[in-house]
């Protein structure tokens, strides 16, 4: 086998987060509905784009790429697949991406769509409402799929938000055959109770096809998978269906499940939980780095609990810490890299 040149490669949804500070009465003279997300079109994301305040914070995002940012924090080696416009934005996107460490060059989107673009208005009561154009990133093809990257790359993590394009399901697919070629691992997200209830059937031909090999859900999403209320038989369930399962439980922590064995740890503890956006995508960099560096799944569990328990002490969804260290404090993280 080539030797390993990332630690974790994600595929998903590219996507610049726009945040800015609103007055109520800035939802209301625009329509829109308190801490609701809604789809727009591209001229609607142009208008409200010029329409935010100038103070607005730029990142960008999508829930694969933060978690290859929140692996490139912990000082693993991440890429990124993800499609952007050849416009401002896109430019923006890379750059932003590779500031972080991550190895982006997915080739862009020409004459066609634009980068897309989630503008999170938040007011004064904290609550984030989103306006969100998905444009190029759901322009993703089994062309950009680049079977060199995907061969060294220990873990191909794939994003259950982009499942929705027919062309990128079969980006997905075919990521996985070439992981499995070179004798690489896949790992593949739930994101969503709404993507399960949508797409619940295809979701489970894939993990039950041999395409995925870690699975990661929250505990919403993994009893809507198997259409129980009980966790338990939803835990039997998954465990027949793959071999191995990551389920986050939010305060209530999380667990990892394997064939022979059922291991649960309680969340970290922080001072005050600001913003839980981004704590799955935290979660899924820690665990899937320890995993993707030889950790045992117990060990693992806990560098994503504890790299999740930074991103929910503030707003946004990438750590403002370097989580390298962060998680050294927790005593999470004893390995070496370099294995």
């Amino acid at each position: 086998m080539t030797v390993a040149s990332f630690d974790v490669l994600t595929i998903g949804n590219a996507i610049v987060d726009i945040i800015a500070p609103v007055a109520h009465g800035f939802l209301d003279d625009e329509g829109m509905c308190k801490g609701i997300m809604q789809l727009i079109d591209e001229r609607r994301a142009k208008y409200l784009y010029r329409k935010m305040p100038r103070q607005k914070r730029q990142v960008s995002g999508g829930s694969a790429a933060n978690t290859a940012a929140g692996v490139a924090s912990l000082g693993g080696r991440a890429a990124f697949i993800g499609k952007v416009g050849a416009d401002e934005l896109g430019d923006f996107f890379a750059d932003d991406l590779s500031a972080a460490c991550v190895h982006y060059q997915t080739r862009r989107l020409r004459n066609a769509e634009a980068t897309a673009r989630s503008m999170i208005l938040i007011t004064p009561d904290g609550e984030r409402t989103m306006n969100t154009y998905l444009g190029a990133c759901h322009q993703l093809t089994v062309a950009d799929i680049d079977e060199r990257l995907i061969g060294v790359a220990r873990i191909t993590f794939l994003e259950g938000f982009l499942w929705d394009p027919p062309e990128a399901k079969k980006a997905f697919v075919t990521a996985a055959g070439y992981a499995h070629k070179h004798g690489r691992t896949v790992a593949f997200t739930l994101s969503d109770p709404f993507c399960v209830s949508r797409y619940r059937r295809e979701f489970l031909e894939l993990i039950r096809s041999g395409a995925v090999d870690i699975l990661l859900a929250n505990i919403h999403e993994l009893l809507s998978l198997y259409q129980t209320g009980d966790l338990r038989e939803a835990v039997r369930l998954v465990k027949e269906d793959v071999a191995l399962a990551a389920i986050t439980m939010g305060p209530d922590g999380a667990m990892v499940v394997r064939r022979s064995e059922e291991i649960s740890i309680s969340a970290y503890p922080v001072a005050e939980v600001v913003d839980v956006t981004g704590a799955g995508d935290l979660f899924a960099s820690g665990f899937l780095l320890g995993i993707g560096t030889g950790m045992e799944p117990s060990r693992a569990l806990r560098l994503g609990c504890s790299s999740a328990s930074e991103v929910i002490t503030h707003i946004g969804a990438r750590p403002e810490l370097r989580l390298e260290n962060y998680v050294r404090r927790h005593g999470a993280f004893e390995a070496s890299l370099s294995m």
